[in-house]
């Protein structure tokens, strides 16, 4: 996603696969989380008080825990030790201090620390989680949803060298309301599940400001009708928030959605289909790494993009200044522990290699299929392909250039006048719906953003939309 935004903004915002053509099946690799909490206050005075709490792994060993919760009363903590503490209004985060980070099994470990209340009533809290796991003091045995999973695109076979595809024409468009005055509908992730299309997106109102926005549907002829949902209305909360990436963490049951923040940042839910049931924003990082930080320049940091094989998770990222970046952390630990951030791709030529990079597994194969959007020099975005056989190896390229690219003007075909010359943010209609994000090689789809080619202005106030691109030169 393009942040031609105010470096003001930057700097205050940075302060296993599951088996298409088969039912969503409960993971079976790992046991299930779970955890306990044992809230105290200790001491209570006119204006403060002081609280000590423990915490008991009930799930797999830990090697690092990020605990959250909310206070009802208005609550604020002033100090704390044994671990370091963010609050943002009435949401707290606790995480491990250096040393008490490992966590086996049936382990426990506590803090303590010291606060304000308003003087006439300092409840408990109830909702304790531990890395998104709510804490209910027991292990869970839930079961995801048994749902068919319809296979969106097919089976198995090869990727071509190069790419051919046809666009639809607009198929998503900005909806208004009484409270959210949108010109603009971008970034899109999509998934299927329960016989429904499921698709998170950017949203930019009049004034430039970005939040996120979800829609539903059974079928893309029904897309442009179905209704808007703005996820501000949720615990995500208003202020910058933008290009989600969504995707259910078999290992916990769990749906998480990715977004930026100025920082990388998730929430999660049980129900994908309720918009107002997501998490308050968790960060992944407790700032920039270092590696990010040294090379960004004068671009920004952008496009979170998780993704996992069986043993661990991968963090991507762009900077809009010619690097693409990968943090990674095991799947027992995720989302927490993301470290060994280091430069995947590089490129003089920031353009080339600017921002929404997408990383996918090839069903059947061990091969993975990584996609940077870049700008041409006709100023139009388009995509860039490359191969790999781990998320974590070297990248050869497939499709990377203007003239055979993985997706440009000059090989896309419209069904009627053609509506874009930018092939531009988006996401692969997948094979599943988790961390795994598998894909057929077969007639792929590629739900995307595109706009009038005629627009110009302030990039944060241009008129994006979204259409759906279909292979049509495909080996299999």
């Amino acid at each position: 996603m393009r942040s031609n935004r105010p470096r003001s903004w930057i700097i205050a915002a940075a302060l296993a696969a599951l088996t298409a053509l088969a039912l969503l099946a409960a993971p079976t690799a790992q046991a299930a989380p779970g955890c306990r909490v044992e809230y105290k206050v200790t001491n209570q005075w006119s204006n403060g008080f002081g609280a000590s709490v423990s915490v008991t792994n009930l799930g797999d060993p830990l090697t690092g825990w990020r605990l959250t919760w909310s206070f009802t009363a208005g609550q604020t903590i002033t100090q704390l030790w044994n671990g370091t503490v963010t609050q943002s209004g009435a949401q707290v985060t606790v995480s491990n201090a250096s040393y008490n980070g490992t966590l086996a099994t049936g382990a426990s470990t506590s803090f303590g620390f010291n606060g304000t209340w308003n003087g006439s009533a300092n409840p408990d809290p109830a909702d304790f989680a531990v890395n998104g796991t709510p804490c209910t003091g027991s292990t869970p045995t839930v079961t995801p949803t048994v749902t068919p999973t319809v296979t969106p695109t097919g089976g198995t076979g090869s990727l071509p060298s190069s790419f051919r595809w046809r666009s639809s024409g607009q198929l998503i468009g900005p909806k208004s309301d009484a409270s959210h005055n949108i010109l603009a509908v971008k970034d899109p992730s999509v998934v299927y599940h329960n016989g429904r299309w499921h698709v998170f997106v950017s949203t930019v109102n009049t004034s430039g400001g970005y939040n996120l926005g979800y829609l539903n549907f059974t079928d893309w002829s029904q897309a442009a009708a179905a209704q808007h949902h703005y996820l501000d209305q949720s615990a995500i909360g208003t202020g910058y928030r933008a290009a989600p990436q969504v995707f259910y963490f078999a290992p916990q049951n769990r749906w998480y959605l990715v977004y930026q923040t100025g920082n990388a940042s998730y929430s999660t839910t049980t129900d994908i289909s309720n918009p107002r049931s997501w998490s308050a924003p968790q960060h992944f990082y407790s700032s920039m790494p270092d590696i990010i930080r040294q090379n960004i320049g004068n671009g920004y940091w952008v496009d979170m993009w998780v993704i996992c094989d069986t043993a661990r998770c991968y963090l991507f990222s762009s900077d809009d200044n010619g690097h693409l970046y990968r943090s990674e952390t095991t799947v027992a630990n995720f989302p927490n522990g993301f470290t060994n951030t280091v430069i995947v791709l590089q490129d003089s030529n920031k353009y080339r290699l600017w921002e929404a990079a997408n990383v996918y597994k090839i069903k059947g194969t061990d091969q993975y299929l990584l996609l940077v959007e870049a700008i041409g020099s006709d100023g139009k975005r388009y995509f860039r392909s490359w191969t790999s056989t781990s998320i974590g190896g070297t990248w050869t390229p497939l499709a990377d250039t203007e003239s055979n690219p993985f997706a440009r003007a000059n090989n896309v075909t419209f069904d009627g006048t053609a509506w874009t010359r930018d092939i531009s943010h988006g996401e692969m209609i997948r094979d599943g719906v988790d961390q795994t994000l598998t894909i057929s090689p077969c007639q792929m789809r590629y739900l995307y953003q595109g706009m009038d080619p005629n627009a110009t202005g302030d990039y944060n106030r241009l008129p994006w939309r979204l259409g759906l691109l279909t292979q049509t030169n495909s080996t299999c």
